[in-house]
Formats: C-alpha cells, sequence, structure tokens
C-alpha cells in the first residue's frame, strides 16, 4: 500500500479532533495541567519576591555592595586619626573613604522655640549615604551645596514635631559637644544654628539622632568612630577587607550579607519549587491517563488512517501534536493562574499596607524567563506523557487496530 505523509493542516485538524470530540475530559486535564504549572509559578514568584525584598533591603545602591565599614574594637578604645583617614585613602583597591564622627550627648531644638532634645549627632560627608546604602525615608539628603539636617524620627518626637513632610517648614539649632580622643571628657562645644531639615529616617529602631555635614560646624572632629571604605570593584573587596583586618580592624561588608541572603533566599526557592514539582507530577500522571485512554477509545480510528495510507509516523505524530497541543494549553493556563494569583495578592497586601499608614510592597515576582521556560516544560511534559501512547499507537497495524475496537 502506498504511504503518504499527512500534510500539516490535517495534523492539526486531526490532533484537535479529540478536543471537540471530548471536551469535558480534555477540558479537565488542561485545568489540572494549568492548576499544577500555576503552583510553580505562584511558589517560584513568591521566592523571588522575598529575595527581591530582602537583597532589596540589604543593597539601596551600587556603591554599598562593594562598601566595608571598618572600626576598631570597643576594647581598645582606639579612634581614626585624620592622618590614619588619609592613610586608608592611598591604600590600592580603595575608591573612597568616608569617616564617620559620633558625637553623643548632643543637643537639637527648634530654631527660636523649645526645649533642646539630647540626640546623638554623626558629622558626616554626603557620600556617607551613597556607601552605606542608606536614604531618608521622607527628603533628601544634604550636600555641599545644600546644607541641612538628616533627622531619625525618634529625634523629631523628642522635639515634638511631625514625622512628616511638614517637618521641612522648620530649622534646628544644634549644640555639638566634642569628646577627646579616649571619650572621656569634653573638651569644646560649639553650636550650629538654623540648619534647616531637609530628610527623615522613618526607622523606629533607630535611636534619636542627628546627621549634618562636616561644613555645619566651624570646627572639624578630630578623631572619628569608624570608617566607610569603598572598594574599587567587587573582586577588590577580599583584597581590600584583608588589608584593614592587618591593621587590627574589625570589617562588615554589606556583600557578606547580600550572598547569605541570597543562599537563604535560593533554598526557600528550592523548597517552594519542590513543593510545586510535586503538584505538576500529580497533574502529568492525569494527562498520560488521558493520552491512554485517548489512545485505547481511537483504535478503529488508527485503523482508518492506517488503511487509508498513513505512515506509522503520520500515526505517531499526530498523538504527539495533540499531546504537545494539550500541554501548550495546560502551561499557558498556568501562566495565567500563577501569574493573576500573585498579581492578586500583591494588590490586596498593597492596599492594606498602604490603609495601615505603610509602604506598598511586591510580594510576587514572576521573572520574564521562568514564564517562557513554563510553557517550554509544559509542551515538553506534554509530549512525554504522550510518548508511550503514540509508540503504541504507531505499531498498530491495520488489521490489530479493527479488531480492537
Amino acid at each position: 500500500m502506498d504511504r503518504h505523509k499527512l500534510l500539516i493542516g490535517e495534523m492539526l485538524r486531526l490532533s484537535s479532533r479529540n478536543f471537540r470530540v471530548k471536551p469535558v475530559r480534555a477540558a479537565l486535564t488542561i485545568l489540572g495541567m494549568s492548576v499544577g504549572f500555576g503552583v510553580v509559578l505562584f511558589l517560584v514568584s513568591l521566592g523571588y519576591g522575598l529575595q527581591y525584598i530582602l537583597i532589596g533591603n540589604l543593597v539601596t545602591t551600587q556603591d554599598s555592595l562593594v562598601t566595608m565599614e571598618a572600626a576598631y574594637s570597643n576594647e581598645t578604645n582606639l579612634t581614626f586619626s585624620t592622618k590614619a583617614v588619609a592613610d586608608l585613602r592611598s591604600l590600592p583597591n580603595v575608591a573612597e573613604v568616608v569617616p564617620i564622627a559620633d558625637v553623643p550627648s548632643g543637643e537639637v531644638s527648634q530654631s527660636g522655640v523649645g526645649r533642646p532634645a539630647v540626640v546623638d549627632i554623626q558629622i558626616i560627608e554626603p557620600a556617607y549615604f551613597r556607601l552605606s546604602g542608606t536614604a531618608p525615608t521622607l527628603g533628601t539628603v544634604y550636600s555641599t551645596s545644600s546644607p541641612g539636617v538628616v533627622l531619625t524620627s525618634q529625634a523629631l518626637a523628642l522635639m515634638g514635631l511631625p514625622t512628616t513632610t511638614a517637618s521641612f517648614a522648620y530649622t534646628v539649632n544644634l549644640v555639638v559637644n566634642y569628646e577627646d580622643a579616649l571619650r572621656a571628657t569634653t573638651t569644646q562645644t560649639k553650636s550650629v544654628s538654623d540648619l534647616p531639615i531637609v530628610g527623615i529616617i522613618s526607622d523606629d529602631t533607630k535611636a534619636a539622632e542627628a546627621l549634618i555635614p562636616p561644613d555645619a560646624v566651624a570646627l572639624q572632629p578630630t578623631f572619628y568612630q569608624s570608617v566607610l571604605v569603598k572598594a574599587n570593584s567587587v573582586d577588590s573587596v577580599e583584597k581590600v577587607r584583608n588589608e584593614l583586618t592587618d591593621r587590627g580592624l574589625i570589617v562588615s561588608a554589606r556583600v557578606d550579607l547580600v550572598n547569605q541572603a541570597r543562599q537563604i533566599t535560593n533554598i526557600i526557592t528550592i523548597v517552594l519549587g519542590v513543593f510545586g514539582i510535586t503538584a505538576l507530577f500529580v497533574s502529568a500522571i492525569g494527562m498520560f491517563n488521558t493520552m491512554i485512554v485517548a489512545f485505547m477509545e481511537r483504535t478503529y480510528e488508527v485503523g482508518v488512517l492506517k488503511s487509508l495510507g498513513a505512515s506509522d509516523a503520520d500515526v505517531r505524530n499526530l498523538f504527539l501534536l495533540e499531546a504537545a497541543m494539550m500541554g501548550f494549553l495546560g502551561g499557558a493556563g498556568g501562566v495565567a493562574i500563577g501569574f493573576l494569583t500573585g498579581q492578586g495578592i500583591n494588590l490586596a497586601l498593597n492596599i492594606f499596607a498602604t490603609h495601615m499608614g505603610g509602604k506598598a510592597f511586591t510580594l510576587f515576582i514572576t521573572p520574564l524567563w521562568f514564564v517562557g521556560l513554563t510553557i517550554v516544560l509544559a509542551i515538553i511534559i506534554g509530549v512525554i506523557s504522550g510518548a508511550w501512547p503514540a509508540y503504541r499507537a504507531s505499531q498498530l497495524s491495520a488489521k490489530e487496530a479493527f479488531l480492537q475496537r
């Protein structure tokens, strides 16, 4: 008997016939696949969202990723002199050094009215915010051209000022009580008048602090408690860290926290993915069962096709194409279910957070590459599920197919 290859249009029409003849069974199979893939996408999106939230809070600027904070241990009672800071700036692989002068028991008060509140005053350059990854919740940071003060919410509360943008209309006076290098006695006291409030750090875990630029005070600090050291690149972080530790400094790098956070979130994502794959495996079994039943019900159809000249490859491809179409629809449905569910929860959480006075955030993040991977994986699983029925169908002769009807 002459054999001929079925055309693409004929293949598609015959492969989709089961969707028309058994629509309920096909729909339920696709729904089962969609739920499985939807669970996978939903859980992986949750894992990516948690990673984004955690690491995003650790790395607010690119420079903070290659910046280390260095200080002497409290037991040594050592500090950094201006010469020591200059020496650090001359080290190889060091791009920037920002010294931090922490002046405890300073005073801040609203200009012209109110009693002063006791706060910690930090005298730091504007680059501190960029290197440390610290940013005011409201307002902006000060600069050389625009001097000002950044206050924590605790400091504003002590002065009786609101922790909102309304405080930007006020100016403050500060009293800086300088200590000697041993932090034992106060050496000099300097006042700063009418410094505008430019930023607010709304973090209740932070103590009452006032951050001011060095240019705001007439007397510059003679020593610093700690420094921020920025490496030239990520590859240079370890070299700079080793140089600092060799000098007896205690060094903490934000990149370490990021790596630890990434390890934790990767484990969480893997665990969530295992749960999702379990649901997907159950769905794949359901699809395999559907293809087996379809094969058993269509032996007569296979016999007709074989008697009309369809080749073994034609019959095999018909079943594989049907399985691939079912897998594609299941994957597309899973993407829709997982994505829409995640976005719905994001919307609900943001509405709730905004209503409670918090900040909006995104808990579910779906990477585009994973959407494409989901569709491809769905098609592959569909083809695998239909491989054995397709092989059995291709091996049937026309006579065997008619006898098994």
